[in-house]
């Protein structure tokens, strides 16, 4: 392609279910466009019949396709054998966060963009949100940053967790706990330099504006997660987060260059 297509994510199951409503699949499966994706398409990017669109499943697949008549697109390449297929990021990055008063959406969006692959939303005993969390808007958040940053990986948002019994569960991740206030604490930095497990789930978790709970500290660090520092500062859980996100994706991006560099 001379230039890269503007995409859209299409979940793997609703594929299957087009590619299995579709009696003509010689001439390419076609995918029946929503509301939002049509005012997408159309309004937004100005789409016309027959110009090209990159369709992603959010788990590494890609494939080219063509707007027709505005309500649907045509796949180029049959669903079993997408244009690009990639892997799966490893290790996996898991960003546990407890549920932030403000600036949700603004975390997902800029940790999607960074590359963590799963999001835990915590309810800790400092959080200051009331209610349930706006899970399908986050939802929406996440997809729209996938498509803007073209990854081909979506992160998982999980339901969100009780803080204490999830950080008591010795689940075998690598886990850091970010925390503050405390002296000669090492940072996320350091630790994740001395850090070695490839195939592992790594996780970094940021407690809420006030701080974790000491029962919540103690059961995590009873767990085998290690305390960490994001820096000499107190950060906002927000900040916090993009932070450790930043540290994560830096550190994984350098150790795939390195793993490369030695099998050249």
């Amino acid at each position: 392609m001379a230039r890269e297509l503007r995409r859209l994510l299409i979940t793997p199951q609703r594929l299957a279910q087009s590619a299995a409503q579709d009696d003509d699949r010689a001439s390419g499966v076609l995918l029946p466009l929503t509301e939002p994706e049509r005012h997408y398409l159309l309004r937004v990017l100005r789409q016309r019949d027959g110009d090209p669109v990159a369709v992603v499943d959010g788990r590494g697949g890609l494939w080219t396709a063509r707007l027709e008549e505005g309500v649907r697109l045509r796949l180029e390449q049959p669903l079993a054998a997408p244009l690009r297929r990639d892997a799966a990021p490893r290790p996996l990055l898991e960003l546990a966060l407890a549920l932030p008063r403000r600036d949700g959406e603004l975390v997902w969006r800029m940790a999607t963009e960074l590359g963590i692959d799963r999001f835990v939303p915590l309810r800790a005993r400092r959080c200051v949100l009331q209610g349930r969390p706006p899970l399908e808007r986050w939802h929406s958040v996440i997809n729209e940053a996938c498509e803007q940053c073209e990854r081909l990986w979506r992160p998982e948002l999980q339901e969100p967790e009780e803080a204490l019994p999830w950080l008591a569960e010795n689940r075998g991740q690598v886990g850091f706990l970010a925390t503050t206030r405390v002296e000669a604490l090492p940072s996320l930095a350091s630790r994740l330099a001395d850090q070695q497990a490839p195939d592992a789930v790594v996780t970094v978790a940021i407690g809420p504006e006030g701080g974790w709970s000491p029962e919540e500290e103690a059961a995590a660090l009873g767990s085998g997660w290690r305390a960490v520092s994001l820096g000499p500062l107190i950060l906002r859980s927000g900040t916090a987060a993009v932070a450790a996100a930043v540290q994560l994706a830096g550190w994984r991006q350098d150790m795939q260059t390195w793993s490369g560099n030695l099998r050249t």
